[in-house]
């Protein structure tokens, strides 16, 4: 399959996250988060037909899979759910039978894939950024070993020595059950967890090693023989722009300021008038 050049990193992203889907997975989808569904369902179409979804919006486990949205983005975790929980039932009968894989986007991360969602500062009550919090990650991290992370934008304020909160474990020493984060794909490059440190795996094409380094608030560990990044191919966008994101809704998480306002706009104007 011929490999374009003209892809864009919201893309490129969601290649890299639909590469991780197997045939057969249970994955959770968060709220919110459009980059990792694009990915699962383009697993899902190109290699992984057996997979899953479990949507915390509409609490529902969908087989089937329709185009990405934003008012009615409901449709299609409700209207193609094969069964629907509460949310205390889903975390009773979901995560222990099925131990569905999940992408998290973390606000902070350190070296040992501990996350924080919950507020920049370190005093709790009279924090400088209060972050929209930490949803089901404390329950799901200190127990299972499915944790995928994702940063649209690498920065050393994500990537930090020390975090202020943890809401998320990671690669503890000496902790009872599971495992930290196994993967990490950000706007720079992919990575993973060798020994418990977080090491980089894969660089972009046309990313160099110093800018990743750069913008890293650690010294990152570096696979042997590092690769550059795999692009995608003409089906993978041909089915991202065409079929599962026709209203580009995957690039509200790389973008921000007027330019997110500006694409939300539109999308919600596109949604409206038919």
């Amino acid at each position: 399959m011929p490999l374009p050049s003209d892809y864009s990193i919201d893309e490129l992203i969601c290649v890299c996250i639909a590469r991780q889907v197997r045939d057969g997975d249970v994955w959770a989808q968060g709220i919110n988060t459009p980059l990792v569904a694009a990915g699962l369902i383009l697993g899902k179409i190109r290699h992984a037909p057996s997979a899953r979804f479990t949507s915390a919006i509409g609490q529902a486990l969908v087989q089937d899979w329709g185009p990405l949205g934003v008012s009615d983005i409901e449709s299609l975790w409700v209207g193609k759910g094969l069964i629907h929980l509460g949310f205390a039932a889903g975390a009773a009968e979901i995560l222990p039978k099925f131990q569905p894989k999940e992408f998290f986007r973390p606000a902070q991360v350190d070296q040992r894939g501990n996350l924080n969602n919950i507020a920049f500062g370190k005093n709790y009550h009279k924090p400088r950024m209060r972050l929209p919090g930490s949803g089901g990650i404390p329950d799901v991290t200190p127990n299972y070993d499915h944790t995928y992370l994702y940063v649209p934008r690498h920065s050393r304020l994500t990537f930090a020595r020390k975090i202020d909160f943890i809401s998320g474990m990671g690669h503890v020493p000496g902790r009872i059950r599971g495992g930290g984060p196994r993967y990490l794909i950000t706007d720079l490059g992919q990575f993973d967890w060798a020994d418990g440190r977080m090491r980089l795996t894969s660089i972009h094409p046309g990313v160099e090693l110093d800018r990743i380094q750069g913008k890293t608030g650690f010294e990152l560990d570096v696979a042997d023989g590092l690769d550059e990044t795999s692009p995608p191919d003409e089906e993978d966008l041909r089915l991202l722009r065409d079929e599962i994101d026709p209203l580009d809704t995957r690039k509200l998480e790389t973008l921000g300021g007027a330019a997110r306002k500006a694409l939300l706009r539109e999308i919600l104007r596109r949604e409206t008038s038919g």
